[in-house]
C-alpha cells in the first residue's frame, strides 16, 4: 500500500523521472500505474536495480538487508522505508522537516522512519528546541492499514461477517472466536494493546522503535520515552496522545504559536482536534488539543495523520527532493 502511494507522489514531485522500473517482492505479472501507464513489476532483480540512479525500498527488511548496502557501495542513492537500517549509526534517519540537516553528499543510504514515530517528532521538535523536552509518554492508536494489506482485508472480512447487529434491550455481546490471522487478536469492534512481538520487558516492537528512533531523528540520547502502542479499527490514519515533560514551562497559547509555525503540521482551531476521517490521504500532521498537563512543566496534545503518506511514502519522497534541491541527485 506504500508502494502505490509512492507512486502516487512520484508523479506529482519534482523529481525528474526519466525512467521507472517498479519492483514487485511478490509473484511475476503484476502490473502498477504510473502517468497513464501500466507498467510490469516483476520480482526484484539485482542487476536491473543496479542500472538505477535512486532507489525506493517499501518491502521487507529482508529485501533492505539484501539489496541496500551493495546498492550503496556502488554509489547508488538509496530511501530504506524499512526499519532494517534506522538505528544504523552510520546511516541517517530522516525526516526533512525535522533533520534534513544531516543529510551529507556522500552518504547513499538514507532510512525513513516509523509512521508511528514522525507525527511526534514532526510536532514536537520546536516545543524540544525552544525549551527542551526531557520526556515523552504515548498512548497511540494505530490504524489497521499499517498492519498491511492482509490486515485490512481481513478486518473488512471480519466486519462482513459481524456487521448486522440488531440492538434490541442489551447490546449484542461478540465474542474472541471471530477467525483471525494477519493480527495477534480479532480487531472488528475490538481494540488490541500489542503492535508487534514483546520483549523480556513487555514492550512490543512498535514501542521499542517509537522510543529509540525518536531519540536518534531529535539527537536526544537521554530523552525517556514511554508508549503504549494499540491497533484499532479505523481502515488508514494513526493517532496519539502526547505528553511532554519539558524542562522550562510554556503556557498552552505560546505553545500554539510555536506549533501554528512548525512546518509540516497543520494546527486545529482551539477547541477542535483531528481525526483519521479528517487526514485521510493529506500530507500534513495535524495537531489539536493543546493543553496543560498535571504540572507547569506538563503539555498535552492530540495528533492525527496518514500513516501511508507522511508517516511513510511523502517523507521517501521529499527526502529525494531534498538531495534534489542540494544538487546531489
Amino acid at each position: 500500500m506504500v508502494g502505490r502511494e509512492l507512486l502516487h507522489f512520484l508523479e506529482k514531485s519534482r523529481l525528474p523521472v526519466g525512467e521507472l522500473r517498479p519492483f514487485s517482492s511478490g509473484s511475476a505479472g503484476k502490473t502498477v500505474p504510473f502517468r497513464g501507464r501500466a507498467l510490469q513489476a516483476p520480482p526484484v532483480d539485482k542487476k536491473t536495480l543496479y542500472g538505477c540512479g535512486l532507489v525506493f525500498f517499501v518491502s521487507s527488511d529482508e529485501i533492505s538487508i539484501q539489496h541496500s548496502p551493495g546498492l550503496a557501495a556502488r554509489g547508488v542513492l538509496v530511501i530504506d522505508d524499512s526499519s532494517a537500517f534506522r538505528l544504523d549509526p552510520k546511516v541517517p534517519l530522516v525526516i526533512p522537516e525535522v533533520n534534513g540537516h544531516v543529510l551529507r553528499r556522500r552518504l547513499r543510504l538514507i532510512a525513513g522512519p516509523n509512521c508511528t514515530m514522525t507525527p511526534l517528532a514532526v510536532a514536537g521538535i520546536a516545543l524540544h528546541r525552544a525549551v527542551g523536552v526531557t520526556e515523552v509518554r504515548l498512548a497511540t492508536y494505530q490504524s489497521v492499514s499499517g498492519a498491511g494489506r492482509a490486515a485490512l482485508e481481513e478486518f473488512f472480512r471480519q466486519v462482513r461477517g459481524h456487521g448486522r447487529l440488531a440492538v434490541k434491550g442489551r447490546a449484542p455481546v461478540l465474542h474472541s472466536s471471530i477467525p483471525h490471522q494477519a493480527l495477534p487478536k480479532p480487531i472488528a469492534y475490538n481494540v488490541i494493546p500489542q503492535v508487534g512481538g514483546f520483549d523480556q520487558r513487555g514492550c512490543s516492537g512498535e514501542e521499542s522503535k517509537v522510543a529509540s528512533e525518536l531519540r536518534k531523528v531529535w539527537d536526544a540520547p537521554t530523552l525517556r520515552v514511554s508508549v503504549t502502542a494499540v491497533r484499532v479499527p479505523v481502515v488508514r490514519g494513526h493517532s496519539m496522545s502526547a505528553w511532554l515533560t519539558l524542562r522550562r514551562p510554556i503556557s498552552p497559547a505560546a505553545a500554539r504559536k510555536l506549533l501554528a509555525k512548525t512546518p509540516g503540521l497543520k494546527l486545529s482551531a482551539d477547541g477542535d482536534y483531528p481525526t483519521p476521517l479528517l487526514v485521510g490521504g493529506k500530507g500534513p500532521v495535524y495537531a489539536g488539543r493543546i493543553r496543560q498537563g498535571a504540572t507547569p512543566r506538563e503539555l498535552c496534545l492530540w495528533l492525527s495523520y496518514d500513516n501511508l503518506i507522511k508517516g511513510a511514502a511523502l517523507n521517501s519522497v521529499q527526502i529525494a527532493e531534498e538531495l534534489l534541491k542540494k544538487g546531489w541527485l
